[in-house]
């Protein structure tokens, strides 16, 4: 079997972890080096971007990408885990109408600190803050600074509980706790009830393939298609191409000058650079150091 380099973007469904997912990709691709790039609770469902081979070294890159989300979230009650599948602690009426949910919704947009959940994967003194709630135990979480880039209300449903929400947002944004919040500025309580991952990045949710798409792609040889190449996603960035001779300083991480490039369109046009050998191959990224005058690596992928 050949090995697979580079990043495909699945669909999970529900009732996977995303270990789980990785776990079958390995037994669909007969590949163990791969790597998934931001949990998923089990019953949310979406984007998940997963990295093979060589694309593993970018796993940390795309955890750390924006992230848009589609939830319902379900008001009147506040439970343990933050979403419904979680034991009700409380139950409320529920008065709250669109105006004052709009208002509160607003509260929320821009830089938020957030108190992670205890149902999570957090670690504190080295221990699961998953694995402590179902000791029944709680322990003190400090707040994290996360940005809602945006928060849009998609639709209330005629029973004035339901809450259908787009959310914009950055890394390390637990959604659940944004409703539970939400909830709490509101007087009644919430609780996340669905929770759909739309983009990572740019992988988007209408290009997912759920897993027994993969399997069917890999019996009719179209497996390659689906698997975006890793400097793909750094199209963004200036592309250059070293010298004829030069392919040795490359594949070493050696600082390289202008002198041993080609630069893509001839012009100096940024601070970091896709670097490719003398044949076309994509080998790294290295920044610019204008000061120095010289590249620098920052990542290799050779």
């Amino acid at each position: 079997m050949p090995m697979y380099n580079g990043i495909i973007n699945i669909y999970k469904e529900a009732g996977y972890t995303s270990h789980d997912v990785v776990a079958k990709l390995r037994g669909i691709l007969k590949q163990k080096k791969i790597g998934h790039t931001g949990t998923l609770d089990p019953e949310a469902v979406g984007v998940l971007p997963v990295c093979l081979g060589k694309g593993t070294k970018v796993c940390d890159l795309l955890t750390d990408k924006d992230k848009i989300y589609e939830t319902v979230m379900h008001l009147g009650v506040v439970t343990d885990t933050q979403d419904m599948t979680g034991k009700i602690l409380e139950s409320s009426p529920v008065e709250t109408g669109r105006e004052e949910l709009e208002r509160v919704l607003e509260q929320f947009r821009g830089d938020y600190a957030q108190i992670p959940p205890m149902y999570s994967a957090l670690k504190v003194q080295g221990k699961k803050l998953y694995e402590l709630a179902r000791e029944g135990k709680t322990v003190e979480r400090k707040p994290r600074n996360v940005q809602i880039f945006a928060l849009e209300l998609l639709e209330i449903e005629p029973d004035g509980i339901h809450v259908h929400m787009r959310v914009h947002c950055s890394k390390g944004t637990y959604i659940r706790t944004l409703c539970h919040d939400i909830g709490r500025k509101l007087g009644c309580g919430a609780a996340m009830e669905k929770l759909v991952r739309t983009q990572v990045g740019i992988f988007k949710i209408d290009e997912a393939m759920k897993l027994d798409e993969v399997e069917a792609s890999l019996r009719n040889n179209s497996i390659e298609d689906k698997i975006r190449t890793i400097d793909s996603l750094f199209e963004a960035w200036p592309k250059a191409r070293v010298k004829e001779g030069m392919d040795l300083l490359l594949y070493n991480g050696n600082m390289l000058s202008k002198d041993h490039l080609e630069i893509e369109g001839g012009e100096m046009s940024g601070e970091k650079y896709r670097i490719y050998d003398s044949q076309g191959k994509f080998c790294a990224i290295y920044t610019y150091d204008v000061k120095r005058g010289i590249f620098k690596n920052e990542k290799m992928f050779v």
